[in-house]
């Protein structure tokens, strides 16, 4: 089995070592490991891509290649230059140093490489740590979840899972929940949340010059979401296994827009 990480804390991010474990558990001796990751920190990209400008590729070592690029560029530059002549079966991306839960999953670079994955007819799980004080401290591991239960989450979901062949490919956004690995209950399959009270704002700062700038500022990471969505369940102790598409149409209001317009 071959399979292609990335993620968008980029290449010396802890999180991607664990995703680098994970994926050589579930390739086996046999398989092949391939990473092509950002050179640097590329969070809150989401699905961007590097249109407008080139970006410089580099070897760091056997099947390790670093891109000054977004996640997503990192899967272009995986699947048509360093894999070029044999695609991968399984894009994997993250893990992620904090959620991808409800309306963080529109921001997310780690989900952006999973997405162009399955754009480009790749199967692709994204994968998230929700961080918290339980998991987080002196002696503490905060990716600990993630180690010891991804192995066996991704391996379940690339068999069992619903992989389809349409234009819109299903791809996976998995969370993991802020507490240590002997206390994860189990998973979820769980629709993606919505914080009514979390929102991205801005903070004015001034320089020593006297210059004025602004700090993107995010909201309360632990507020429930609905009942069975995303950050609900890792909130409550439980893996979260979400289904997404890049369809970004509005399906359900399409007939009554059609008949308004009418």
């Amino acid at each position: 089995m071959r399979i292609l990480i990335t993620n968008d804390d980029g290449i010396h991010a802890p999180g991607l070592e664990v995703l680098e474990a994970i994926a050589a558990e579930i390739a086996g001796p046999e398989g092949e490991v391939w990473v092509v990751a950002p050179a640097f920190e590329q969070s809150g990209v989401g699905h961007c891509i590097s249109y407008t400008r080139p970006m410089m590729i580099a070897q760091h070592g056997p099947r390790r290649f670093a891109a000054e690029g977004t996640p997503a560029d990192c899967v272009l530059a995986g699947l048509y230059d360093v894999l070029k002549d044999g695609r991968p079966d399984l894009v994997l991306s993250g893990v992620n140093r904090g959620n991808n839960s409800a309306e963080n999953a529109l921001y997310s670079g780690t989900l952006g490489g999973a997405m162009e994955a399955a754009l480009q007819g790749v199967p692709a799980i994204a994968l998230s740590q929700f961080l918290g004080p339980d998991c987080m401290g002196p002696g503490l591991d905060p990716f600990e979840a993630a180690r010891v239960h991804g192995a066996d989450l991704v391996r379940r979901l690339w068999t069992n899972g619903i992989w389809d062949n349409g234009p819109y490919r299903v791809f996976y956004n998995v969370n993991f929940p802020p507490v240590p690995a002997a206390a994860v209950k189990g998973a979820q399959v769980a629709a993606q949340g919505y914080r009514t009270d979390s929102f991205f704002t801005v903070e004015p700062q001034h320089s020593p010059t006297g210059r004025r700038f602004l700090w993107v500022k995010g909201g309360p990471q632990h507020t429930a979401t609905a009942p069975g969505t995303d950050a609900a369940a890792n909130l409550e102790g439980y893996i979260s296994v979400t289904p997404m598409r890049a369809d970004l149409t509005a399906h359900d209001v399409l007939a009554d827009l059609a008949a308004a317009l009418a």
